[in-house]
């Protein structure tokens, strides 16, 4: 099963036109001040959903183990955001934006995962434990990523960020 973004069509549109979408939306991508407050409480966020993704595991629970596995994923994705002052209350827009600003390479994980927790919640097609532990590794690893980032960003490059974002609106 394909996501939804990619069965609308919407992968095979450009940059510019995705995120410039993404600032036309209500919730969608706007350019706020940095919030080193908001960002690490995002991160605390994400850690705390590791945990409780590592707990809903051992409980047998994998729905919620699923659910909490991505949410941890995006919580460091959108910490990296509050840090360079971009606020977007729309999943796919948030990932939309990192991926254009550290790579593609760098969102697949939560773009896989994504599609998990939607199949989990919506479909009930609730994977096995070992592919949820897989999971959840995958996940330490994406949150450690979006920590060491956030940690060793410069004001420089803070701005540079803000300024590629701005400029695809």
């Amino acid at each position: 099963e394909q996501p939804c973004l990619e069965r609308q069509g919407f992968l095979q549109v450009p940059w510019h036109k995705k995120l410039s979408w993404c600032f036309r939306l209500k919730d969608g991508i706007k350019i706020v001040e940095p919030n080193e407050r908001l960002s690490k409480s995002y991160l605390e966020q994400a850690r705390s959903s590791l945990l409780r993704s590592e707990k809903d595991l051992n409980d047998k629970d994998f729905l919620w183990a699923t659910v909490a596995i991505y949410y941890a994923e995006y919580y460091a994705l959108y910490s990296f955001l509050q840090k360079i002052g971009v606020k977007c209350e729309n999943h796919a827009c948030s990932i939309l934006a990192v991926a254009l600003l550290l790579g593609e390479d760098k969102t697949r994980t939560i773009n896989q995962h994504k599609d998990k927790r939607i199949d989990a919640q919506y479909y009930m097609k609730v994977d096995q434990e070992i592919k949820i532990k897989s999971m959840l590794q995958e996940a330490k690893i994406f949150v450690s990523y979006f920590d060491e980032v956030i940690s060793k960003l410069t004001e420089n490059e803070i701005s540079l960020h803000r300024d590629v974002i701005s400029k695809n609106k």
